[in-house]
């Protein structure tokens, strides 16, 4: 009995260690496809404090947990199905999705690119409301849902090429854990920068001077902080964007991009010996990368421009 109940012992121990073991190389693989997807992160992470913009302060934590709520559906109800089924009967479909989603990112970056260039935006219907009450509240959490289900859908997908190789459940489970990392991430930051100004003001009226003036610095610094943010997002979209494209399409046949750079990062990497070579072989990596998404951006911008022009001149001509 004693020995049995040894055995049975030593055998709860060996699953323990392998669970344990798996748990680690899933957070291990998590890890690996959130950093993957940082671009997208932190474009997710620029664009969404718009949505409060104008709202009482008493009501943007309560927006954004509608968003965040949002995301997550997004996320585990819509985009982790999809992308599972197609992970397991598809796989040679990710990396055309991918290229779609790279030609988006290089899209929305170049796009920004532009609007800050000529001074111009899209037109968004949203901001023409007189009034700032419910009906708004719901159509602008509707607003940021659909946005971020296109963002998630990028995260995710980015995700799981980094994972493709492991098991279903493997692939499974490091989904589950990157949605709900992202989203918490995500939404976490955009609340502390959404109420970082009422933080200073807070500060700004306390007696002791030196509270009031970290709180005048927290005021004047958001608006910078807020900058900063929106060009780190556009240069993480064209990055992100044309490092995808090109090794997809490498993945999709096509390896001469893929290998040009490849032989470009090496050649940079073997100019200086040591850690610097390989900071330097990434920082080549990652400036080509973003001019291929500038490029390709910004012939899709063209694209995009040209289109409603030609069906306006056609439409007057008839």
């Amino acid at each position: 009995m004693a020995g049995g109940l040894v055995a049975l012992l030593d055998d709860v121990a060996a699953l323990a260690k392998a669970a344990a073991a798996s748990i680690d190389d899933i957070g291990a693989a998590a890890g690996k496809a959130s950093v993957k997807a940082a671009g997208v992160v932190v474009d997710d992470t620029a664009v969404t404090p718009r949505y409060v913009h104008g709202f009482s302060p008493d009501r943007e934590l309560p927006i954004i947990r509608k968003i965040a709520i949002g995301s997550i559906r997004n996320k585990l109800l819509i985009i982790l199905p999809v992308a599972m089924i197609l992970s397991e009967f598809l796989p040679q479909a990710l990396p055309y999705l991918l290229i779609a989603g790279g030609l988006f990112l290089c899209y929305e970056g170049a796009e920004k690119v532009y609007e800050a260039l000529t001074g111009g935006h899209h037109a968004d219907e949203n901001a023409a409301a007189p009034e700032t009450g419910p009906e708004l509240e719901k159509t602008m959490v509707n607003g940021a849902i659909r946005t971020d289900l296109i963002l998630s859908a990028e995260i995710m997908v980015i995700s799981l090429s980094s994972v493709e190789s492991e098991s279903f459940l493997t692939r499974l489970m490091v989904l589950i854990v990157v949605a709900l990392l992202i989203t918490v991430l995500v939404y976490g930051v955009v609340a502390l920068i959404v109420k970082m100004d009422d933080v200073g003001l807070s500060l700004a009226r306390r007696s002791s001077s030196f509270a009031r003036r970290v709180g005048r610095g927290l005021v004047a610094a958001m608006p910078k902080v807020m900058t900063v943010l929106t060009v780190v997002g556009i240069a993480a979209m064209l990055w992100v964007g044309g490092h995808i494209l090109i090794i997809n399409v490498g993945e999709a046949g096509f390896h001469w991009p893929a290998d040009r750079l490849h032989d470009l990062e090496h050649w940079f990497g073997d100019l200086v010996r040591g850690g610097f070579g390989g900071v330097l072989s990434w920082t080549s990596g990652t400036v080509v990368s973003a001019l291929v998404g500038l490029v390709v951006g910004a012939l899709v911008v063209l694209i995009m421009h040209l289109i409603p022009k030609r069906k306006k001149t056609t439409a007057s001509a008839h």
